[in-house]
């Protein structure tokens, strides 16, 4: 492989902005919607393809099927820089992409052919034997749309909708995400692409949830002489009972004494908690229960500390996957007016439902 950007390039990357931003301010911006899945750099010349991710570890292996559409459906000699995502339905599924990372080939190629990959292009860093990382945005997307004009709608490789419109970007915000987008990127249209620097703005959904807490687990520098909370277990009440559905955490290590100090009071043997049962799994249920073992989390020390479920908290979340966080959550507040029992899904907002066919092709217009 000869290009004129060679691996390993750690992709450009968005600082969080609150609202979608004035153009004015930055000398003019593009928008994109916020891709949920892996980032990746596509590297081809000709028969030769690489797929590295945001920390530039190889991806190739794991999606044999993007190797033969790159070959088929982009220029001979790229370098792109996208998102790989896997859609069931009219919607993204990120668990299901999280799938494909596995050691073994066979189910590598049985989930190539079940749950087949996608990948949307939104930048471009080179182009036959020109680079185009010290050319401003705007030189790039439209270097790209020329090299990728040919994608239709029907994939397995896109090109990323884009506008200029804050009003169509505010619209994508509020309804993108029920095709399970992330929210919206922001790009200068000045910017060269500035490798591994905080360059793009990204808006992101924010939203806040009255959960139990559940448990907590310790965290890695806690000694017996100075005990440090590492996270805290959450929970939603169900009419099967009190669901995981994430952790908080992110404290200072004032704050993790604090807390752990805070909940000895609540302490409770594990035979006495709704979770107690859990502890009969040797491997991760679809729920990713705590204290159970999966291939991201082998050799870790799972278990955590069993409290009975009488606190509330307020948390920050951006959005669910499934039944949990898609992310950490945000500690935010005691909620000690709450009844734990009072504390279920039905408060979560839920977002539009939105085609991600209409996202991918442009027929919603932008």
């Amino acid at each position: 492989m000869d290009l004129p950007v060679m691996p390993p390039v750690r992709p450009m990357l968005a600082k969080s902005v609150k609202g979608i931003p004035d153009p004015d301010r930055f000398g003019g911006l593009s928008f994109e919607p916020k891709w949920d899945g892996f980032r990746c750099l596509v590297f081809r010349d000709g028969d030769e393809v690489e797929l590295t991710s945001r920390n530039t570890k190889p991806l190739t292996r794991y999606f044999p099927e993007l190797v033969t559409a790159i070959k088929e459906q982009l220029p001979e000699r790229c370098v792109l820089d996208g998102e790989v995502f896997v859609a069931v339905g009219d919607r993204l599924q990120f668990e299901v992409l999280q799938d494909r990372i596995h050691p073994a080939k066979s189910r590598v190629e049985m989930l190539a052919e079940k749950t087949p990959a996608g990948f949307v292009a939104f930048d471009l860093l080179a182009l036959g034997d020109d680079s185009y990382v010290d050319r401003p945005f705007v030189e790039r997307r439209a270097a790209l749309e020329e090299a990728l004009a040919h994608l239709g709608a029907d994939g397995p490789c896109y090109l990323t909708r884009i506008t200029t419109d804050t009003a169509e970007a505010q619209r994508w915000f509020e309804h993108f995400e029920g095709a399970g987008l992330d929210g919206v990127v922001a790009k200068p249209h000045s910017a060269p692409y500035a490798e591994n620097a905080r360059t793009m703005l990204k808006i992101k959904h924010s939203r806040t949830a009255d959960v139990v807490v559940a448990g907590y687990r310790e965290h890695k520098n806690s000694t017996p002489e100075r005990p440090l909370l590492g996270s805290l277990l959450l929970g939603l009440h169900t009419e099967e009972g009190l669901q995981h559905v994430g952790v908080a955490a992110s404290f200072t290590d004032a704050r993790r004494a604090e807390l752990i100090e805070e909940l000895q009071p609540l302490v409770c043997p594990i035979e006495e908690h709704p979770w107690g049962h859990w502890a009969e799994f040797l491997t991760a249920n679809p729920d990713r229960v705590p204290g159970t073992q999966s291939r991201w989390s082998q050799g870790k020390d799972l278990s955590f500390t069993p409290l009975r479920p009488e606190r509330v908290l307020e948390v920050g979340y951006e959005h669910m996957e499934g039944r949990r966080f898609r992310h950490t959550a945000q500690f935010k507040r005691w909620r000690t007016d709450r009844d734990p029992e009072s504390c279920g899904y039905e408060q979560l907002e839920e977002p539009v439902s939105y085609d991600l066919g209409e996202v991918l092709s442009g027929s919603a217009g932008g």
